[in-house]
């Protein structure tokens, strides 16, 4: 009985390698077949040997499976958003398959499968999509590597699907993340160029320009922002900024006036408008502003740091009032509620520095203004803000 089990085992394991044998046939019919996720496994086996891999057929092979694979995926993701890739990496796959398929032998080809050339112009989508994915799960190193084959991709040909500056716009911001700036201009500039009608890709360059002191490309800028995107908020606020930075601050503040704030939608687009606020020194403003930014995008260290500015700027004004009326020996409920305000304020501006302060716990500016706040209201705080702030100087 025991030997018969052991052949029988045996026999299993002969079939199993036999079945496991490489063959370019096989990864073909199953492809012919529509059978991809069977088609990967073959061609995956056909790559992996020493024999095989030298062939140009199978990396032609190899490419046109990734690339119906993902074709797959991303129709199927469009139908149904908790659909989960299973082949994340087949639109990198196919674009290095094709390449080495033409590598090994540029006039490659095989019935019924795309020539690899031709294979590679197609792939810009694919690629664009897994080189976002990939941003988005912060592997900006693997992102910037996906977006570079889709812009080769991209650029072989006059593409059939035009992306207006997105893939130079993510391979930008991919380099962005990555701290190469120099080279990200570059980008931004070829999004833009593109036909980019993204508002970040504006302001992105609208920024450098006014840093390079370059008045005819930010008018240019400026005014290709207005052409491809009227009505959006972020021009209007582009106009402002150049207002200010030409020092036209009448115009500015009459264009501030004409926003309105509650078309403002996202937390930037409050942050911005309330900067220009804080500009005019209008804190209470800028302070309602900012509070519907904070609901939308808490622990965020920008909008808490604004919002204790705004408090501390507004609690001054009332304790100054206080002052001023006392010395105009005005009414005593007028005087008491100066100070009811100011110190409301004070409390609140000690509330979102504190808060700011979890989220950046080093940043001497905002230690100075709390040491000021917590000695105004003669806290004990005042004094472990004071240890800490020498702490940090050493």
């Amino acid at each position: 009985m025991k030997k018969h089990l052991l052949l029988i085992v045996n026999i299993l394991l002969l079939t199993s390698l036999f079945a496991q044998k490489p063959s370019l046939t096989k990864a073909y019919n199953s492809f012919y077949d529509k059978d991809y996720d069977k088609a990967k496994e073959q061609i995956d086996l056909c790559t992996a040997d020493e024999k095989l891999s030298a062939k140009a057929q199978t990396w032609l092979y190899k490419g046109n499976i990734e690339m119906l694979l993902a074709n797959r995926e991303y129709s199927e993701k469009q139908k149904n958003e908790s659909y989960l890739i299973r082949y994340p990496d087949a639109p990198v796959e196919a674009y290095d398959a094709f390449q080495k398929a033409l590598t090994i032998n540029p006039k490659v080809e095989a019935l019924d499968m795309m020539d690899a050339t031709e294979a590679l112009k197609q792939l810009y989508p694919y690629l664009l999509v897994r080189g976002v994915d990939q941003l988005i799960a912060k592997d900006n190193a693997g992102a910037k590597a996906t977006l570079a084959k889709g812009i080769q991709s991209y650029e072989m040909a006059p593409p059939q699907y035009p992306m207006n500056g997105e893939l130079y716009y993510y391979y930008a911001y991919a380099l962005e993340s990555l701290g190469e700036t120099d080279e990200m201009m570059k980008y931004y500039k070829k999004a833009l160029d593109d036909g980019s009608q993204n508002p970040y890709v504006f302001a992105k360059l609208f920024e450098y320009y006014k840093a390079a002191n370059d008045r005819p490309n930010i008018e240019k800028t400026l005014t290709l922002a207005k052409e491809r995107i009227p009505n959006d908020i972020n021009v209007k606020l582009l106009e402002i900024d150049l207002a200010y930075w030409s020092g036209d601050s009448t115009k500015a503040r009459t264009l501030v006036d004409q926003l309105d704030p509650y078309s403002l939608k996202t937390p930037d687009e409050m942050v911005n408008v309330a900067n220009f606020y804080i500009k005019e020194k209008r804190y209470e403003s800028a302070e309602r502003l900012l509070n519907r930014a904070n609901i939308l995008s808490p622990n965020n260290f920008v909008i808490l740091y604004n919002l204790g500015v705004c408090c501390y700027s507004v609690s001054e004004h009332y304790f100054n009032l206080q002052n001023q009326l006392a010395i105009q020996q005005g009414a005593k409920a007028d005087i008491d509620a100066a100070k009811q305000q100011s110190e409301k304020y004070l409390a609140d501006a000690a509330h979102y520095f504190e808060q700011a302060r979890q989220q950046q716990p080093g940043d001497l500016n905002l230690l100075n203004t709390l040491r000021a706040i917590y000695v105004r209201q003669q806290s004990p705080k005042a004094d472990e803000i004071d240890a800490l702030i020498k702490q940090l100087e050493k």
